[in-house]
């Protein structure tokens, strides 16, 4: 059973959305505002986290910033309704994904889900001796989907699980293009709609985390108008 950590100090939110998830089969988690939530975090972790942006004491974007610091656990913000700027930021900072207020909460439960099957397709337990030889090496970069590991040029970097993902798919065919619509398939289930902002934005984040153990990463190759490209460096 999977443990969710919803954020918001609106109390009606809480109470709705706790009642679905946990007729869905989660176990939840409720709290008011974000100083509680990351009190709560430094004693146990939960699976994942849904945040509300706007909230009293620690609000959503500083309560992402200070759990990213120890975890890359994923993490859902909600959004104002017509704000963009939440969006983007949100997600350059290090969220998975988004779902604007108002919102469906099934379509809350399917981002949820989404989110917790990606987890597990690189996450899991102690890799087999198979999944102990899948390492991915182009280049400088060194990948291992049974530890949810990266590495440039010997150095570690830290990424999400939609990071991880796109990071991937990107490599694993060096020099051909990904469309923006390709990758949206391999971060997203189908049945859940996002727009080209939140693949940039993501790749936007990637790039500044390469970038932090290497200034001059220059692997991912934007082409305008048509998607990405891994060039082997």
């Amino acid at each position: 059973m999977s443990r969710i950590a919803l954020v918001d100090d609106d109390r009606n939110i809480l109470t709705s959305v706790a009642m679905t998830l946990e007729a869905e089969g989660f176990e939840v988690e409720t709290y008011n505002d974000g100083q509680q939530a990351l009190d709560a975090f430094n004693k146990k972790l939960p699976d994942m986290a849904v945040f509300d942006i706007k909230m009293p004491r620690m609000d959503g974007m500083d309560l992402l910033q200070r759990v990213r610091q120890k975890t890359q656990m994923p993490v859902i913000f909600l959004t104002s309704k017509d704000d963009e700027i939440d969006e983007v930021l949100g997600l350059r900072m290090g969220a998975d994904d988004y779902v604007k207020k108002p919102f469906s909460q099934r379509l809350l439960v399917e981002r949820i889900r989404a989110l917790l099957r990606r987890q597990e397709v690189i996450g899991g337990d102690e890799p087999t001796a198979a999944e102990a030889g899948q390492v991915m090496t182009r280049g400088q970069l060194n990948m291992d989907p049974a530890r949810h590991s990266v590495s440039w040029k010997g150095r570690d970097v830290s990424l999400t699980v939609t990071e991880f993902l796109l990071l991937q798919a990107l490599a694993q065919r060096p020099g051909f293009v990904k469309s923006r619509d390709q990758l949206m398939d391999v971060a997203y289930d189908d049945q859940v709609y996002v727009d080209d902002r939140t693949i940039d934005s993501h790749i936007k984040r990637l790039r500044k985390k390469m970038r932090s153990v290497d200034d001059e990463f220059s692997a991912i190759e934007t082409l305008y108008g048509i998607g990405y490209r891994y060039n082997e460096e």
